[in-house]
């Protein structure tokens, strides 16, 4: 039996293209329940309008996404998923994550999930991922059921505080989480 794995976006338009190109390969190897952010799921950018977006995960994944408090609060009763990967996670949700704040489709399904104390694999995508959201980074790495997409800096001299996930590794990452490791090196 496959695997059913969760798949949250959050709202780092400019990595959703890298996010969903890491979805389409972990749609070979698992079921995935797409999940949405209040940002990802009602806003159009200069990367592209949300629409479109979520047809493509929808058509990817074979389902509509949960993108409502009320859509997600079942994922831990119920022990839907064997993972919960949030890619793109933005600063704002790694904040919630690390103060427990479970007011958003994100991240209620993250708490709802982990009451299972099942994992959880972050692909951090944030500006000031060196900067203000560094603690909400720490206080996430040195938590049990939290992994992480390996990343680095994505333009050191031209935002220097911004961190990014390598999505080419998330498959990787996804299969090492479900183990219980830790995919390292984990700054690359």
């Amino acid at each position: 039996m496959r695997p059913t794995v969760g798949f949250a976006l959050c709202g780092s338009f400019c990595t959703f293209r890298k996010a969903i190109d890491a979805l389409r390969a972990l749609t070979a190897q698992y079921t995935v329940v797409p999940i949405f952010s209040d940002a990802a799921w009602e806003t159009d950018t200069r990367f592209g309008a949300s629409a479109d977006f979520r047809a493509e995960v929808t058509a990817l994944c074979g389902t509509e996404p949960l993108h409502t408090l009320a859509q997600v609060e079942p994922l831990g009763p119920k022990r839907l998923l064997d993972l919960l990967i949030v890619a793109p996670c933005t600063g704002n949700t790694l904040g919630k994550l690390a103060n427990g704040i479970a007011d958003s489709p994100v991240s209620f399904a993250c708490k709802a999930h982990l009451r299972n104390g099942r994992p959880v694999l972050l692909a951090v995508s944030t500006n000031d991922g060196l900067s203000g959201s560094a603690a909400n980074l720490g206080a996430l790495l040195a938590r049990r059921h939290f992994y992480f997409v390996p990343f680095g800096q994505d333009s050191p001299t031209g935002k220097p505080a911004s961190l990014v996930a390598h999505f080419s590794l998330l498959p990787e990452a996804a299969e090492a989480a479900l183990r219980g490791e830790q995919l390292q090196p984990l700054l690359v």
